[in-house]
């Protein structure tokens, strides 16, 4: 006859295959606590920002959220062994782009060491201002309106070479925002006055010295000097017009002549040709300081942000005897030295136009 198992034997094995069972879901539910939100290679990233001062517990409720963690219980007690095995350092402020494929102690350990997302914006050469702010608000970063506030508002006096704005200019520094690639690290860096000081040192790095080598070579002033730029920017295409086409302003300049250039009347109406839809002659008679079909001179200020090939350029500009130019619509202009040479090669493109466009039946 076999052995009765003695109760408290029975009740020693019924607890333990309890706390065996319990482990067993708490490690269960823990490892798909922290597990990744998505195993697909090519998950959509998220992008998270944690602002200064958030807590620990708060920024778990933010990832959860944002889906980009499972368990904000899972984050509190990921988070407390984190603080409490790590005497020195913390979570930090920033804007991280955190993957779907990373897991909770990852994304933990990423904010932890501050492995903010890193980001940059690309001003193309001939940009405007105005077409600056459109660009920054399309990418994220802030209001245009903030932008175009913040050039207006500028303290120009921080450097020393920035001309005082004359009180017809459209924006205070047009011109002077050098186009280039540019990165930004942090957040505090994403904001209209950090970028316009990074842009104009960018300016003041790259631009302000090439004037002040060739200065004794132009009769420009600094401030005529990037505005003309602006001018042989806007209506050079092909690299090797630009120089000719400073010498046909300069020319223009010189006899007191008015430049009669397209972008300047674009710019003062806030609008842009194409080739087949070109400035009426109701728009190039529409007053405005900037229109230089109407006045003589330079406009009051640059009217985009001139490329350092046009600057230099602008500063060497070949000698010619040409007066006039006249764009083909494919990059290049035919160059004239007279009134009736210029309307001849009007009326020559204009023709070639018309016999290249597919009959109508």
């Amino acid at each position: 006859m076999a052995k009765r198992i003695p109760k408290w034997l029975l009740f020693l094995i019924v607890v333990f295959a309890g706390m065996g069972a319990a482990a067993w879901q708490s490690w269960a539910w823990w490892t798909s606590a922290i597990a990744p939100m998505s195993t697909h290679p090519t998950a959509k990233p998220l992008i998270v920002n944690i602002p200064s001062g958030t807590s620990a517990q708060e920024i778990g409720q933010t990832l959860a959220a944002q889906g980009a963690i499972r368990s904000t219980t899972a984050w509190n007690l990921w988070t407390r062994w984190l603080t409490t095995n790590n005497a020195e350092g913390g979570f930090q402020a920033g804007t991280y782009q955190l993957s779907p494929t990373h897991s909770l102690p990852e994304i933990a350990a990423k904010i932890w060491a501050g492995e903010v997302m890193q980001r940059s914006f690309t001003i193309p050469e001939g940009w405007s201002i105005k077409q600056m702010a459109e660009y920054f608000e399309q990418q994220g970063l802030f209001p245009a309106q903030d932008f175009l506030v913040a050039v207006n508002q500028f303290p120009i006096s921080e450097y020393s070479w920035l001309p005082t704005p004359p009180a017809a200019a459209m924006y205070a520094l047009e011109g002077y925002l050098y186009p280039d690639t540019y990165q930004l690290i942090a957040d505090s860096s994403v904001t209209p006055d950090a970028i316009i000081r990074q842009m104009l040192d960018r300016f003041q790095q790259v631009a302000v010295p090439l004037y002040q080598q060739s200065r004794q070579q132009t009769q420009l002033n600094f401030s005529q000097w990037v505005t003309l730029s602006s001018l042989v920017e806007k209506e050079a295409v092909v690299p090797s017009e630009r120089e000719l086409i400073a010498g046909v302003f300069w020319n223009r300049l010189q006899k007191g002549m008015t430049l009669g250039s397209d972008p300047t009347v674009e710019y003062a109406l806030g609008i842009r040709q194409t080739p087949d839809r070109t400035l009426t002659w109701t728009e190039v008679k529409t007053p405005s300081p900037y229109n230089t079909y109407i006045n003589p001179g330079l406009p009051p200020t640059a009217i985009a942000s001139p490329g350092l090939a046009s600057l230099k350029a602008t500063l060497q500009p070949a000698t010619t005897d040409y007066l006039y130019f006249v764009a083909r619509y494919d990059g290049t202009h035919v160059f004239s030295r007279t009134m009736a040479e210029h309307l001849a090669a009007q009326d020559t493109i204009h023709d070639q136009r018309e016999n290249s466009k597919p009959n109508k039946l």
